[in-house]
C-alpha cells in the first residue's frame, strides 16, 4: 500500500520525508580563529609572560594544560596589578584538624607574600585561629555537620562575594563544604575531588590513598599546583601563648599557686575507642600527685564524667577542669604544663603545637596520619593486627589496643621524661 499523503499540500509521505532528513548534510562547524598575542590587552600579556613556563599535563585525574594556566592568569594577573591577594580557607571542624592545616597557611604565606588569608570556620575552632600569626580574621560558620541549610549556606556566598575573594582552598572533601565558594563566584576553588564535586572545585587535587601521607601534608599540598612535586619540609604547626595571658588565666581559675602542673586530657571527642581506660588513667593522677605534681584534667564538657570517676580515685592534688574552661583558656593552660599526656584528641595537637613536651596514646587511629607534629611528642601505639580500625567503638569488643597499654608502661615514661617539682 502507498504510504498516505501528507494532510498539508503539497508535502511529501511521511516516508520520504524522513529519508529526506537523513540525508541532509552536517552544519559546518566554525573554526575558531586563535587570537595573535598582540591583540590580548597590555596586562594579560605581561600575566601571560609571567606563568610558570611548564604546566602538569594530564595524568590519570590530574588537569590538563588550560585550567592551570587560567588560574595562573588570574593570581599573576593580580599581582601585576600590584593588589595582594584575598585568600578563604574553610576549615574542618575538628579541632585537630584546624590545627593539621597551619602548615598550608605559612605555606600560601610563602608562595603568596603579603596574601591576606581569612578562615571559615565553626565558632569552637576560632580561638585556634587567634593564635595563628597566619590568619588575617575569621567568618563564623554557623552550621553543623551535615547539616545542609541552604538560605544560610546563601546568606554566607552573599557576604563572601562582598569581600572578592581571589581563591578558595577547601578543606573538608564533602561536597556540601565547596557548595558556598561556588556559590560566592570566587574564581579559583581549590581542593581534592571528594565526593561528586567536579563542578564545584575548579582546581582539583588527586588524594592518593595508601600513599602513607598525614593529614597535614595533604592539606599543604592544596598550596601546590595538582600535579606538582611535594616541598620535602613541612611547617610544623605553632601556636601563639604570651606568658602574661596564660599566668592571668591560670590565677583567674585559681590554678597560680600549683606546683609543677602536669595536663591529663583523658577525653576524645570523636569516640571511646580512642579513650584510655578511665581507671588507668586514675592510677596515673595518683602516681604523679604522690610525686608532688599538680594534676589538671582538662577537657570539654563531653568528658566531665570520666574526669569525675577520675579526680574521684584522687582526692588530693587533682584538679577537674572538664567543661570548665574555654578553648582559649585550655590553650593558656595547656602552654604552662610541666608535661602533657594524652589520648588521640583535638587538645593532643594542640599541645604539640605549643610544644609541650608530652606523650600520646593511641588505639584504633593512627600515628601514620595524625601524629603530634612536635619532636617532644612521644607515641605509644600497640599496632594490633586490628589496629587501625577508625572506629568509633571497638567493633571486636575486646578493647585491646588501648587496655594493653599498661599503666605501668606510662609510668615508666613519664619517670624517664618527667622531672621530679
Amino acid at each position: 500500500m502507498a504510504a498516505c499523503p501528507s494532510t498539508r499540500t503539497g508535502s511529501p509521505p511521511f516516508e520520504s520525508r524522513r529519508h529526506v532528513r537523513d540525508r541532509r548534510p552536517y552544519p559546518q562547524r566554525r573554526s575558531r580563529r586563535r587570537r595573535p598575542a598582540a591583540a590580548l590587552p597590555a596586562a594579560r600579556r605581561a600575566a601571560l609572560g609571567a606563568a610558570p613556563a611548564r604546566v602538569p599535563r594530564r595524568a590519570g585525574n590530574r588537569r590538563g594544560r588550560l585550567p592551570v594556566l587560567r588560574d595562573a592568569l588570574h593570581l599573576q594577573g593580580r599581582a601585576a596589578q600590584g593588589a595582594s591577594l584575598k585568600i578563604l580557607v574553610v576549615a574542618p571542624s575538628w579541632i585537630g584538624d584546624c590545627v593539621a592545616a597551619q602548615p598550608l597557611l605559612r605555606r600560601l604565606h610563602e608562595r603568596h607574600p603579603g596574601a591576606a588569608i581569612d578562615l571559615l570556620a565553626p565558632p569552637w575552632v576560632a580561638p585556634l585561629a587567634a593564635r595563628m600569626p597566619e590568619v588575617r580574621g575569621v567568618l563564623d560558620n554557623p552550621l553543623r555537620h551535615g547539616e545542609f541549610g541552604l538560605l544560610e549556606r546563601l546568606r554566607l556566598a552573599r557576604r563572601m562575594r562582598v569581600a572578592a575573594y581571589d581563591m578558595a582552598i577547601v578543606l573538608p572533601n564533602s561536597w556540601k563544604s565547596a557548595l558556598v565558594p561556588w556559590l560566592a563566584g570566587i574564581p579559583v576553588r581549590v581542593g581534592y575531588t571528594g565526593e561528586a564535586r567536579h563542578g564545584l572545585i575548579n582546581r582539583r587535587h588527586r588524594l592518593e590513598r595508601g600513599a602513607g601521607s598525614t593529614i597535614a601534608e595533604r592539606y599543604a599540598r592544596l598550596a601546590d599546583a595538582p600535579g606538582e612535586a611535594a616541598l620535602p619540609d613541612l611547617p610544623q604547626p605553632r601556636l601563639a601563648a604570651e606568658p602574661a595571658q596564660c599566668a592571668a588565666t591560670a590565677a583567674r581559675l585559681g590554678l597560680d599557686g600549683d606546683a609543677a602542673p602536669v595536663a591529663l586530657c583523658p577525653g576524645a571527642e570523636y569516640g571511646p575507642a580512642k579513650r584510655w581506660p578511665e581507671e588507668y588513667w586514675a592510677r596515673i593522677a595518683g602516681c604523679l600527685a604522690a610525686r608532688g605534681h599538680a594534676v589538671w584534667l582538662i577537657g570539654s564538657a563531653n568528658d566531665t564524667g570520666i574526669a569525675q570517676a577520675i579526680a574521684a580515685a584522687v582526692p588530693r592534688g587533682c584538679r577537674n577542669l572538664c567543661g570548665r574552661t574555654t578553648l582559649a583558656q585550655a590553650i593558656d593552660l595547656l602552654a604552662i604544663a610541666r608535661f602533657v599526656l594524652t589520648n588521640d584528641s583535638g587538645l593532643m595537637h594542640v599541645a604539640a603545637a605549643l610544644d609541650r613536651p608530652m606523650i600520646a596514646l593511641f588505639g584504633s587511629s593512627s600515628p601514620r596520619y595524625t601524629p603530634p607534629l612536635s619532636k617532644n611528642a612521644e607515641v605509644l601505639w600497640l599496632e594490633l593486627a586490628c589496629s587501625p580500625c577508625f572506629k568509633r567503638e571497638c567493633p571486636l569488643g575486646h578493647f585491646r589496643c588501648m587496655r594493653e597499654i599498661q599503666p605501668e608502661r606510662v609510668e615508666a615514661r613519664l619517670a624517664a621524661r618527667l622531672p621530679p617539682p
